[in-house]
This record gives structure tokens, C-alpha cells and sequence, in this order.
């Protein structure tokens, strides 16, 4: 007998929540750093998506039922690749993370987008990713601005009693990064306290049916 989604001890909620710290630890990490270099770029990157990438993975087999885990399945091997290849300490260089990260968030922004207009259509909102289109949207908009800041950017500006300073093309990409993380993490927490309406709980079959 299969087991409704609302017997697991997790749910999506779960998920949300789940997304939101990792993403919050990635935001902080960029935003408490005085170093925008790409290096620590990717090293934040790296992982923010390899545990984001564990999240997926898990709530494939704690959250979703068999037939609904292909997304999250998905979302779980783009973000493992991305994250291992931005772990290796040789590729770490201003065009990699750009190219890495715009590479990730087309590809799992797409994913979400799709999936989320998907389930609407099938009317699986209790179960599918709620936040999906709005999360997707945000990482299509993270590709878009990383594809208009141009690595070669540098403008020198001076601040009095604090000295010189270069503004370069990798430190606006990975403050957009970190902005971005803070956005999702803010969203899908208080996604994931909202209160919501239980799941219905699928009838148990007449004798009739049985027979």
C-alpha cells in the first residue's frame, strides 16, 4: 500500500527550510567576506550547491512520493556537478566562476520554471516544490545580470581617510551572488513557516472497490 504524503515525517516544508539555512550560510559567508575574489566566489559556491545538492537528494526519498521525484532528482545532479567543479582549487579564475555559475542557474532555473508550471497544470500543488517558479525565476534572473557584468569591469575610486580601492567585474558577480542567496533564503524561509491547509487524505477503498 503506498503511503500519502501526509504520513512522512517530512514534507515540503522541510525542503524549504532546508534550502533557506544553506543558502543564509552562502549570503553571510559572501557578505561577511572583504574578499569578493573568485576564488573565494567559488569556494562559497562550491558549497552552497554541493549542500543544496544533499538537500534535493534527500527530500527525493524523505519528501516526494516515487513518481514525483524526477525534478528534484534533476536539481540534486546539476547542483552536485556544479558544486564539485567549482571545488577544484586549479579552475578557480574570474572566467570559471562566471561561467560556472551562469551555467548552473540557467540550467536548474529552467528545471524549477518547468516543473512548476508542470504541476500547477496537473494540480499537483500540495506536493510539487511550492516556491518552485518564483525560486526559478530569481536564479534566471542571477544568469541574466552575471551575462551583462563583464569580467574585464575595473574602476578605481578613492575613499578619504580609508585609501584606493578597485571595483573589478568578479567582485559586482559575487556580491550579485551573495545578494541572490539572501533573497532565496529570506523567501523560502518564511515559505517554509507559513501556515498551510493540511493534505487531503486519500479515501480508504469500499469493500465494494476490494471485491
Amino acid at each position: 500500500m503506498a503511503t500519502s504524503s501526509s504520513a512522512r515525517a517530512f514534507d515540503v516544508r522541510h525542503l524549504q527550510l532546508a534550502r533557506a539555512l544553506f543558502a543564509a550560510i552562502a549570503a553571510a559567508m559572501v557578505t561577511f567576506s572583504s574578499d569578493h575574489s573568485a576564488a573565494v566566489g567559488l569556494a562559497v559556491f562550491s558549497g552552497f550547491a554541493l549542500a543544496t545538492a544533499l538537500v534535493f537528494a534527500l527530500s527525493a526519498w524523505l519528501v516526494f512520493p516515487r513518481g514525483q521525484r524526477a525534478t528534484v532528482i534533476l536539481l540534486a545532479v546539476v547542483a552536485a556537478v556544479a558544486g564539485m567543479a567549482a571545488s577544484v582549487p586549479s579552475w578557480r579564475e574570474t572566467g570559471f566562476f562566471f561561467g560556472i555559475v551562469i551555467s548552473w542557474a540557467v540550467v536548474s532555473g529552467l528545471i524549477e520554471v518547468i516543473a512548476a508550471v508542470r504541476d500547477r497544470r496537473a494540480g499537483r500543488t500540495a506536493t510539487a516544490p511550492r516556491d518552485g517558479l518564483l525560486i526559478g525565476i530569481l536564479t534566471l534572473v542571477l544568469a541574466v545580470v552575471l551575462l551583462i557584468t563583464s569580467p574585464q569591469y575595473s574602476l578605481g575610486y578613492a575613499i578619504e581617510g580609508a585609501g584606493s580601492f578597485t571595483l573589478t567585474g568578479i567582485v559586482i558577480a559575487v556580491g550579485l551572488f551573495g545578494g541572490y542567496t539572501a533573497v532565496v533564503a529570506v523567501f523560502l524561509a518564511i515559505a517554509g513557516f507559513s501556515p498551510r491547509r493540511p493534505e487531503p487524505i486519500p479515501a480508504a477503498p469500499t469493500e465494494e472497490a476490494v471485491s
